[in-house]
């Protein structure tokens, strides 16, 4: 693939790092936007005194995770094959790279939901990997993939692995998708509910939704992640919540009376 006049990338170069630069730059604008008091589903007072971790510790914890991440792709584009034996999948139809798409996306959530839960139901698995993501009471969007490095391997990469063997998609059609992934993960961890934000009108899982999962009521509910709720609602780990004004400004995502019942 041609990039910038004519300087060339392979299609495993950037399906490899660029969704590490779509996580910082779309994380970026966020933390530009983190002023806008009125669309903050929790406080910056909030953010800054319930979270358990400095955001220095959570830019760390990201790198390695990215930098994991990066290794098991560089792999997996070797082993799966080259530029040239994939080309004709990369000039399949938009039929056939939709499909592909919505077959990635089912089997990504689909990992992610039982890994997720197991990794809550499991006492010593919760306490000792997945509380590390849970030091983020008030989520923000660089805080998104900031797990313990077991977890992101086993929860994030291991999944994006299955996601992309099983949809069978090309690595140029890669980039595309976890660029897509990417987005969407940073957009459910932004801690803002803004007008407007294509997510939140196509997507039922949004940052309200995971933020409800970040609070202690919710710890056993709302685990789907990236895309759909379809295994929360079929499993009954479902939580409905509504969008409330807080006293003091902005939005508060709270439980409906149906879902404590």
């Amino acid at each position: 693939m041609e990039i910038m006049n004519g300087l060339h990338a392979s299609d495993e170069l950037l399906g490899t790092f660029m969704p590490i630069l779509v996580y910082w730059v779309y994380s970026g604008i966020y933390v530009l936007l983190g002023s806008l008091d009125d669309y903050r589903l929790h406080s910056k007072k909030d953010e800054d005194e319930k979270n358990l971790v400095s955001k220095k510790d959570v830019v760390k914890g990201v790198l390695l995770q990215q930098a994991v991440q990066a290794v098991v792709a560089t792999i997996l584009f070797a082993v799966t094959g080259s530029d040239s034996e994939s080309a004709q999948a990369q000039q399949a139809s938009l039929f056939v790279l939709a499909r592909q798409f919505l077959v990635a996306m089912i089997v990504l959530d689909t990992w992610q939901y039982f890994m997720h839960r197991y990794m809550h139901h499991n006492k010593f698995l919760y306490r000792h990997i997945h509380s590390q993501h849970h030091r983020l009471i008030v989520p923000y969007a660089f805080g998104a993939l900031y797990n313990h490095p077991l977890e992101g391997l086993l929860l994030d990469t291991v999944g994006g692995a299955l996601a992309f063997l099983v949809s069978g998609m090309s690595p140029r059609a890669s980039i595309f998708f976890f660029s897509f992934a990417t987005l969407k993960t940073v957009d459910d961890h932004c801690g803002l509910w803004l007008p407007g934000n294509l997510f939140h009108i196509f997507f039922r899982n949004n940052s309200a939704y995971h933020d409800i999962h970040h609070q202690l009521y919710g710890n056993k509910y709302n685990f789907s992640q990236p895309f759909f709720v379809m295994w929360d609602k079929i499993l009954r780990t479902h939580m409905p919540y509504s969008l409330q004004k807080r006293s003091k400004g902005g939005l508060e995502a709270r439980p409906t009376k149906e879902s404590m019942e």
